[in-house]
């Protein structure tokens, strides 16, 4: 009997060793015309071992890189694409730079915050006053999405107000669309808002009770 631990190590186990020992034997075949039939072959069959690689743009591509790996870059065969270098292979990625600016309310997203600090930048009043309703409500709905809770329309009118720097002030906060509305446009039904309204006052008691709590 034949133990893993006696072969040689396998290089892609995705593609199991006997893909791995295919490529060992077409490799010592003399005749270059032979190797490539031989080659072309393995490739049909990597690629019905690994379906999910039709997903990937080019991924015959991605197929060949894989047999010359699988070879140590040491198959002699006629290949489609250019052959890969082992260095290149190995090249270490360069170093992602994250994003390092600061957000201030993370659930509206930076997107909505760069849109609201360039709102000094328009002019026109009907613009502007387009650009105050529409995100106001475009808020309304973030908040609902990311706190699964009701909210106040001062609260939006207020942290409009605070991320636009003064550029957008709601004169009437009640005018934006109604919780209900936002909430039926976002596949949220009448069980789950009763019980948003529940948890809403559960956590107002819980607040009640704390507070009076401490004045004794």
């Amino acid at each position: 009997m034949e133990y893993n631990t006696t072969r040689g190590p396998l290089i892609l186990p995705e593609y199991g060793r006997n893909v791995q020992n295919m490529i060992a034997h077409a490799m010592e075949l003399t005749d270059r015309a032979e190797r490539n039939r031989a080659a072309q072959a393995i490739i049909e069959v990597m690629g019905q071992l690994n379906p999910h690689l039709r997903d990937v743009e080019d991924y015959r591509h991605k197929l060949w890189t894989h047999l010359f790996v699988m070879s140590n870059f040491e198959f002699d065969v006629d290949s489609p694409y250019d052959k890969p270098k082992p260095e290149v292979l190995s090249e270490k990625p360069q170093r992602m730079v994250y994003p390092s600016s600061k957000i201030r309310y993370g659930h509206y997203g930076k997107y909505t915050q760069t849109i609201l600090e360039a709102a000094k930048e328009v002019e026109v009043p009907e613009e502007k006053e387009f650009l105050k309703t529409t995100m106001a409500n475009f808020m309304k709905k973030q908040f609902l999405a990311y706190n699964n809770d009701t909210v106040e329309n001062h609260v939006i009118a207020q942290q409009l107000k605070e991320l636009s720097k003064g550029e957008l002030v709601l004169e009437n906060p009640d005018d934006l669309v109604h919780t209900n509305t936002l909430l039926k446009t976002m596949g949220i039904g009448q069980n789950q808002q009763k019980n948003m309204r529940l948890n809403k006052q559960k956590n107002n008691n819980n607040k009640y009770k704390k507070k009076k709590f401490i004045k004794k």
